[in-house]
């Protein structure tokens, strides 16, 4: 009888591996295809593309978006890094990479903040989303307006953290533009992106982007990025001297292969940049184009600061009406007229009146105040015409103090149209929400329309 002899295991081991190495790898790789731009900082000048319009899966590259947006709403007074974030049971239960929340648990925005960017926490950047907007499907239409405002043309974002979902698709030129922004319109909060470990109140978090950082001189940021469908990507940003290049990847095999590859591309970057060249800073987001090109419509939330409104000329006094000063903590009032009277951002154009002064403080907190002509004044609530049940919302913020400051700036920014109406802000379970009232349909559509034009936020509110 013939004896049979039995295969070796290291038969198998190499069989396994051969298979892998020949059927497994190629097919992994033609599922995360391949796209690079780089682009000189300074100018936004591209330096080498490939590929780079293609729309791919941009994987945790997305809550560089999520942070844009979350750091546009903090500077705009919508929201406070120190407000404390009920979480969810949807982020709690957000897959991994994540930071480990507990639904109904309470963390600042900070923290959060310091998770996304670093660790890149799926629970944190869908908790930072519902912050903002309430949920993360109105998250993501707010991630897409700025998108299209900062000139990401072919990007779609369906979620806060970037896991793989239909349609949720963006360019390697997209994701270039962003990190470009990012660097430039929110210098405070850049230095996040090379932070090797923070602390996030539940634990010190390390960060993904730590072996780039570490490796490749000037590196600085920005943002790592991996799941089956995108592979390895990565938005680097690295500053040598003068020169400041950023570089993306998409589709890389693995972190080691992708960061030699983008230290490949940086090189590159580095040798074509001039030294010497003037800076040509991106422009911010343009929220008043999309209004006028009928991509949104005028009842559409624009969740942004006034960037900058001419000082209107002074309303002439009506004796026939006095005006009521609003029921509002003492020192807020006082303290709000002054910041309208004082700030930069409300500027007298050349040869307009200078800005009224602020008025005595000793008065009480309700009275009625006799009409001067010759000194205009600034109230901190308007009369209200009879029988108007319209309204229209200006934006959700932290504290009463933060919205009434809100509505004073809108007032004189718009007091054409907005005058008769009553400022009044009210305590929500998500912040103070800054609202006008008593308007009828027409001025409150019109309101809304001029103020979306100046980048402040609108929101129509009917009768119901």
């Amino acid at each position: 009888m013939k004896r049979r002899h039995k295969t070796p295991a290291r038969f198998w081991v190499f069989a396994a591996t051969a298979l892998w190495m020949l059927v497994i790898l190629p097919f992994s790789a033609m599922a995360a295809p391949y796209a690079a731009m780089v682009i000189d900082a300074r100018t936004g000048k591209t330096l080498h593309s490939e590929n780079a319009d293609t729309r791919l899966h941009p994987a945790s590259l997305t809550k560089m978006m999520t942070l844009y947006v979350v750091f546009e709403a903090v500077e705009s007074g919508e929201i406070s890094l120190d407000t404390m974030v009920r979480i969810s049971r949807k982020a709690a239960s957000e897959p991994p990479s994540k930071l480990g929340l507990r639904q109904g648990q309470r963390i600042k925005l900070r923290y959060l903040i310091r998770a996304a960017a670093i660790k890149s926490a799926n629970d944190a950047a869908t908790a930072l989303g519902e912050a903002i907007e309430g949920s993360e499907a109105a998250f993501a239409r707010r991630m897409n307006r700025t998108a299209k405002a900062i000139g990401m043309t072919r990007t779609t974002f369906k979620n806060a953290h970037g896991l793989t979902e239909s349609g949720h698709l963006s360019t390697a030129r997209d994701m270039t533009t962003l990190g470009r922004h990012l660097f430039y319109d929110f210098p405070d909060y850049y230095h996040l992106f090379s932070r090797r470990e923070h602390n996030a109140k539940i634990r010190m978090v390390r960060n993904t982007n730590r072996r780039f950082l570490n490796a490749y001189k000037g590196a600085d940021g920005i943002k790592t990025g991996y799941t089956r469908a995108a592979g390895f990507n990565l938005v680097a940003s690295a500053e040598r001297g003068r020169e400041r290049i950023i570089t993306t990847v998409f589709g890389g095999r693995s972190t080691t292969t992708r960061n030699a590859q983008v230290a490949k591309l940086m090189n590159l970057g580095f040798k074509k940049a001039p030294t010497t060249v003037a800076e040509v800073k991106p422009s911010k987001p343009d929220y008043s184009r999309l209004a006028q090109n009928g991509t949104f419509g005028k009842r559409t939330t624009f969740k942004t600061a006034v960037n900058k409104s001419l000082r209107p000329k002074a309303r002439p006094f009506e004796t026939s009406a006095p005006l009521q000063v609003a029921t509002l903590n003492l020192k807020d009032e006082i303290a709000a007229a002054l910041i309208v009277a004082n700030t930069s951002e409300v500027s007298a154009p050349p040869g307009s009146s200078l800005v009224p002064k602020a008025r005595p403080a000793k008065f009480t907190r309700q009275q009625t105040v006799s009409a001067k002509p010759l000194e205009p004044e600034i109230v901190a609530r308007l009369s209200t015409s009879g029988g108007q049940n319209w309204a229209i919302n200006v934006g959700r913020f932290s504290t009463q103090f933060s919205a009434e400051k809100m509505l004073i700036k809108t007032a004189l920014a718009e007091i054409s149209t907005l005058n008769g109406s009553l400022r009044k802000v009210q305590k929500g379970k998500l912040g103070f929400e800054a609202t006008f009232v008593g308007l009828n349909q027409d001025t409150a559509d019109r309101a809304c329309e001029r103020l979306t034009a100046r980048n402040v936020t609108c929101t129509v509110i009917g009768p119901s």
